[in-house]
């Protein structure tokens, strides 16, 4: 039992310095001259929109706004995916059934 007190806590450990890479890592995603920018925490770091995006913009908002949703979207999808493939590297090395441990 205290083995498995000892593997609890060093799978917090784990998460917490995996929290801290992915508040870190910066994923950007683009579509149609709109590039997005979000950290692995799903907050967003920026967004740019290129000259050409702007000008079609004038002619049509409502394809800025589907493009814009469409970054966004893309952005937030691969941090998913990052913050998953992250989280399954930690929790194959414990020993708890159910979270990836074989034990």
């Amino acid at each position: 039992m205290f083995d498995k007190a000892k593997d609890l806590y060093k799978l917090q450990k784990e998460a917490r310095r995996i929290k801290s890479e992915l508040k870190n890592t910066h994923i950007e995603a683009e579509c149609e001259g709109i590039t997005v920018t979000i950290n692995g925490e799903q907050e967003v770091v920026s967004v740019l929109i290129s000259d050409e995006a702007l000008t079609k913009a004038t002619e049509k908002k409502k394809t800025l706004e589907e493009n814009l949703e469409k970054a966004f979207n893309k952005a937030i999808k691969r941090s998913q995916q990052i913050g998953a493939e992250k989280m399954k590297a930690i929790m194959g090395d414990t020993g708890f059934p159910g979270l990836g441990g074989e034990k």
